[in-house]
């Protein structure tokens, strides 16, 4: 088979001609196009900023301002290159274009799930705002101080000082307790007093004692109560209520309180007795201790 070059050479220069007068034809659309795709950019620039002043002044929910304009400014760009295709008379592009980012949604839709249902439960939070920046927290067997919260992670900091990123969606979906929502608490102390000791006097004492303390919460009562006969001692309960500022405030208090029961107990001769061990060697098969030779070196 024979190839003419002439032939050759002159189908590929009618071909660029025909592309010429194409491009001739469509030339002013192009124009027109890229016009609209510089005037939509700088739309979206300037509805982006709009919109952010507007949601900062009625909102203080900055991850959420943040989502929205930048969903506006995306959706800006987007209208102005629909226009712009429109112009060219590219119909079918657009079509394409739908279905293929559809398409594509759905694929990462099951690829990123996860982060998808982060996300998604990050706007949640933002919303409902179940937690805010400072509050102490206690969720996913981590108690801490939220750092910063995010739309996709929340940050928290142990009181032992470690920095813990947990997802968004376990913040929301699993058991939460936020201590800072909470303007009191109650300390719980188990003791146990000696047999020998008057009850009445260790009740009134033990007030006494934790009803001084200075951080103790107004027009709360402080409850005692014994609980049960023990092996060495008379156990009891003692309840009160103390503001709760933080973890640290807590353990203080703890603190604070049982130095002043033992206090009290030493100045009012009440003994809390150490555990009673009594050794038997005169089982069946053992030997009493009276009995024992004691060998000598």
């Amino acid at each position: 088979m024979n190839f003419n070059i002439n032939e050759g050479i002159g189908l590929a220069l009618n071909k660029i001609e025909t592309w010429l007068e194409s491009l001739a034809i469509m030339l002013p659309n192009l124009v027109v196009a890229v016009i609209v795709l510089i005037a939509f950019f700088f739309v979206a620039r300037f509805t982006r900023s709009l919109t952010n002043n507007v949601l900062n002044r009625f909102s203080n929910r900055a991850a959420v301002n943040s989502l929205f304009t930048t969903l506006i400014h995306i959706l800006t760009i987007g209208i102005g290159l629909v226009i712009a295709l429109n112009v060219l008379q590219l119909e079918r592009t657009i079509t394409s274009l739908l279905a293929g980012a559809g398409i594509l949604g759905l694929a990462l839709g099951f690829a990123f799930q996860d982060i998808a249902a982060n996300f998604i439960s990050g706007i949640l939070m933002a919303f409902r705002q179940p937690i805010k920046v400072g509050d102490i927290i206690e969720t996913n067997d981590y108690l801490g101080k939220v750092e910063d919260i995010n739309l996709r992670v929340t940050i928290l900091r142990t009181f032992e000082g470690l920095n813990v990123i947990i997802p968004n969606r376990d913040v929301f979906q699993k058991p939460l307790t936020n201590y800072t929502k909470t303007n009191d608490r109650r300390i719980e102390l188990e003791l146990g007093v000696s047999y020998a000791d008057d009850l009445e006097k260790v009740q009134a004492v033990t007030e006494k004692a934790i009803g001084d303390l200075p951080f103790l919460l107004k027009g709360r009562d402080v409850n005692l109560y014994f609980s049960e006969f023990g092996s060495s001692s008379i156990n009891f309960q003692v309840m009160f209520w103390v503001e709760y500022p933080d973890q640290p405030g807590f353990l203080r208090a703890k603190s604070e309180a049982i130095i002043a029961i033992k206090k009290a107990f030493d100045e009012n001769d009440i003994t809390i007795p150490f555990p009673i061990r009594t050794l038997d060697f005169g089982i069946k098969g053992g030997e009493k201790l009276s009995e024992m030779e004691i060998s000598r070196p």
